[in-house]
């Protein structure tokens, strides 16, 4: 499977489009959660301005008061051509689709499904930290899975969780984190493609998180999980919301492979209401139409991972980062600095400068921080610096 390199947009880098100022007019939760004096760089929101086929589609349908209930399968085509051309996959069956409200809140519907309450849902730690608070709400049991050291499945440890957790004829899914958050990881055909065989063999039903397919280097493929054989069973989410930063306009698709196309079907009809009809207007636009933003973006973010990497290499080289090959999300290995499990809270209290402490995602985190790259140079810069200052 070959993914269609980025191509040259000729769209100016939206990273750099927006001042500091101007940001902080803003009245999201990276904006609104700290005070005034504290830099955020922490919660995946991006500092950027809309790529303007989202705000013309949306403005439009403003301007026809289009603001009712969702309908039709627009999103779903979008998605499936967008997937044909990035990632050279035509499997996406929009029959085999419905709309959900947000990735994690169809992650909940697709675990009702396959799951039971009490019953194991494996993951990989350090993992998006939502994945231990909504399984826990929904009465399911997280089992970690932890990554290597490599940053990569461990298919040992996976196999081994996967016998524990469906022991005694227990069901168990497997929530695949693809892309990884915080890591950064994209899994590759041949690990997806043994996590597949792994979970046929052991009847574990899998749930792929696909949310950041779309923020993945130049040079790096990313592997649909349901493009894989073997996956046929494989239920997966995927949104525009990462890659366009549409957070704030609700819309999510669950794709179910050949084999779950049942299981989907028996999802509640009211899930489907909980969209909103402008986010999926925008998330439609955005996969149809925002193409040459999102390689701007990339390119941009290219750059800021180069240029995080040259500051902690020389301002605090006991900091280990190692950047990913997605996401628009820095993993930072703090352990050598002295400052404990939580060096999040050092920097906040000592730098004034906010990053996701590393222990809510789990085994893997003590000591680590993650740092949000979909900002301007000036922002990093200025973190890099106040993280430094939190050390004297």
């Amino acid at each position: 499977m070959t993914r269609i390199p980025h191509e040259t947009s000729g769209e100016p880098n939206p990273l750099q489009a927006l001042t500091l100022d101007r940001l902080r007019r803003r009245t999201s939760m990276k904006w609104r959660t700290y005070p005034a004096d504290v830099l955020p760089v922490w919660v995946a929101e991006m500092d950027v301005p809309l790529a303007e086929p989202v705000v013309r589609a949306v403005t439009d349908a403003l301007g026809l008061g289009d603001t009712g209930y969702p309908a039709g399968t627009a999103y779903a085509e979008a998605l499936a051509a967008f997937a044909e051309k990035r990632w050279d996959w035509d499997g996406l069956a929009v029959e085999r689709t419905a709309i959900v409200p947000d990735v994690m809140l169809g992650v909940v519907e697709m675990l009702k499904l396959v799951t039971g309450s009490g019953h194991a849902v494996v993951v990989n730690s350090p993992v998006y930290p939502p994945f231990y608070d909504f399984v826990g709400h929904m009465d399911r049991c997280v089992v970690e899975a932890p990554l290597g050291v490599d940053g990569r499945i461990d298919p040992e440890a996976l196999e081994e969780t996967f016998r524990q957790s469906v022991a005694g004829g227990r069901r168990a899914a497997y929530l695949l984190c693809s892309p990884h958050n915080p890591t950064g990881t994209v899994h590759t055909a041949a690990e997806l493609s043994a996590v597949a065989e792994l979970a046929e063999r052991y009847g574990v039903r899998v749930v792929a998180d696909e949310i950041h397919a779309p923020v993945v280097i130049d040079g790096a493929d990313f592997v649909p999980y349901l493009s894989v054989p073997g996956a046929e069973r494989g239920l997966s989410l995927m949104s525009a919301s990462k890659g366009w930063n549409l957070a704030g306009l609700k819309a999510a698709l669950a794709i179910a492979g050949p084999g779950a196309a049942a299981d989907l079907a028996r999802m509640p009809e009211e899930v489907g209401h909980g969209p909103s009809h402008v986010g999926i207007i925008a998330h439609t636009a955005a996969l149809r139409d925002g193409g040459a933003w999102l390689d701007a973006l990339l390119s941009g973010l290219d750059a800021n991972r180069r240029l995080l990497a040259d500051l902690l290499a020389e301002h605090l080289p006991g900091v280990r980062y190692r950047p990913g090959d997605a996401t628009y999300l820095a993993w930072l290995d703090c352990r050598a600095l002295g400052l404990g499990d939580d060096p999040a809270d050092a920097f906040l209290h000592r730098g004034r400068v906010a990053l996701n402490s590393g222990l809510p995602f789990g085994t893997g985190g003590a000591g680590h921080a993650r740092l949000n790259l979909a900002t301007s140079r000036e922002v990093i810069t200025e973190a890099v610096r106040r993280m430094t200052a939190a050390l004297d």
